[in-house]
């Protein structure tokens, strides 16, 4: 089955991608569709395979080690409602000592 985007009301939103996750993506910057995180999510999902597992765990919650921020501020609930406008960034969180 091939991919085609989703019709929405608005744009895509540009999404940026880090590192560890561009195997999947093959790019730093992408665009998804999705009026809410969870929406969004899973877009990518089903544009790259894979990807969502690697942020979400089994309880639908976003990873210990990955960081998702909309307009710069850090992001947890899948529910929050997104505007074509936000700017969302995809990290994976540092540790170390």
């Amino acid at each position: 089955m091939q991919w085609r985007p989703r019709k929405y009301d608005f744009q895509a939103m540009k999404i940026l991608i880090a590192s560890p996750l561009r195997s999947y993506t093959g790019a730093d910057e992408v665009e998804a569709y999705g009026a809410n995180l969870r929406a969004l999510l899973a877009d990518l999902d089903a544009r790259y395979p894979g990807i969502r597992f690697r942020m979400i765990d089994e309880q639908d919650s976003v990873r210990r080690h990955m960081r998702i921020f909309i307009n710069g501020e850090p992001v947890k609930d899948l529910k929050y409602v997104l505007d074509e406008t936000d700017e969302v960034c995809i990290v994976q969180a540092l540790s170390g000592g």
